[in-house]
């Protein structure tokens, strides 16, 4: 969309995993953007995840916490945002099973001070605004063993989590139907990658496999869920924001639904590979724990709507989006050891101090 051309563009949550291929795809293919990345680092946020663009003339990285309506209404009046890409949020469902409120300040609180500074700055002068919240399936609940979540799925979360993120989508929702601001929304299904944090399942197994640790599975292994390659999400949320209509939501999935225990198998075979270790080696780390509470037992997006309306769809089967996952977290052991010892934490000390 031209209108974007030369446009200041906030990501928020930018230093994180999903946030980090946003930015980097984006100042990578339109260098007339101005890109600005906000992130309070809190233990997901690093800053190493973007070495590579850090000094570009088009890039400044902004440190500050979304849940601070007195500094987020400053910074959109000095800088003036036109668009807006909401990615900031804790995302953990076993962190939010402990500290809720946490989950509430953030993802319902914070996405209401972005919202508002956004709507004051530009008092309905909407040309060529948007703003733009990325979600998650997990609002639409649970599946049994068959259906799919699309867009005029019903909201029936049943996590701390879930809940946070789907209150979020209706204040955005609401502010487009109540000031006119003009927003879009996508929920996505789970992603995988590099650089995503070592607590989530795919690389915490990567990680384990290697240093010999058990492989912690849930109940019995047989909740299933949709998964995305991440690179493949940061190009639909390009597209989105590009050719995506104003007030629509938009389902992204991988059209690649795994069991988790099949994925568990899967990832210890094509490690015990990488590492020239006996077959079968690492399916002997599994282990079964007690399950999560409210664990919702199947999620599948149909992404029929994204993939029709404009032409994305995945790049790689899982298969290989894993095999790529595995090699990155190889090639890149460095930042994996910076993350066990917390070393990340002081990359911000030391390159903008």
């Amino acid at each position: 969309m031209d209108a974007y051309k030369t446009k200041k563009v906030l990501v928020t949550g930018g230093a994180g995993f999903i946030g980090s291929h946003v930015v980097r795809t984006l100042l990578n293919k339109y260098p007339d953007y101005r890109m600005y990345n906000l992130d309070a680092l809190t233990y997901a946020g690093n800053l190493e995840n973007l070495n590579d663009i850090e000094e570009a003339i088009n890039y400044r990285f902004i440190k500050g916490d979304i849940t601070d309506e007195t500094f987020i209404n400053q910074l959109f009046q000095e800088l003036r945002f036109d668009v807006v890409i909401h990615l900031a949020a804790e995302s953990h469902v076993d962190r939010s099973i402990t500290d809720p409120n946490a989950f509430a300040r953030t993802n319902i609180l914070g996405t209401m001070n972005l919202l508002n500074a956004f709507k004051s700055i530009w008092k309905n002068d909407w040309e060529g605004k948007l703003f733009y919240h990325i979600s998650t399936d997990e609002v639409f609940g649970t599946l049994g063993d068959t259906g799919f979540f699309t867009e005029e799925t019903a909201y029936a979360p049943n996590s701390p989590y879930s809940a946070s993120k789907a209150s979020s989508d209706h204040f955005v929702r609401a502010y487009g139907e109540t000031y006119g601001l003009p927003y879009v929304i996508s929920n996505c299904s789970n992603n995988y990658g590099p650089n995503q944090f070592p607590e989530k399942l795919i690389p915490l197994f990567i990680n384990n496999i290697i240093n010999s640790k058990p492989l912690p599975v849930y109940g019995d292994g047989n909740y299933t869920r949709d998964w995305l390659y991440v690179e493949d999400h940061a190009q639909a949320i390009d597209l989105i924001l590009h050719e995506g209509k104003i007030g629509e939501t938009y389902a992204i999935g991988g059209f690649n639904e795994w069991k988790n225990i099949d994925l568990v198998i899967l990832l210890c075979r094509l490690m015990d590979e990488k590492l020239g270790r006996k077959a079968g080696s690492s399916e002997k780390l599994i282990t079964f724990v007690k399950d999560r509470p409210g664990h919702d037992l199947r999620y599948a997006i149909d992404a029929s709507k994204i993939n029709h309306e404009l032409n994305w769809k995945p790049s790689v089967t899982f298969e290989q989006g894993l095999q790529k996952t595995i090699d990155w977290y190889f090639d890149n052991q460095e930042w994996l050891d910076n993350i066990t010892s917390g070393e990340y934490q002081n990359y911000f000390k030391k390159q903008y101090s």
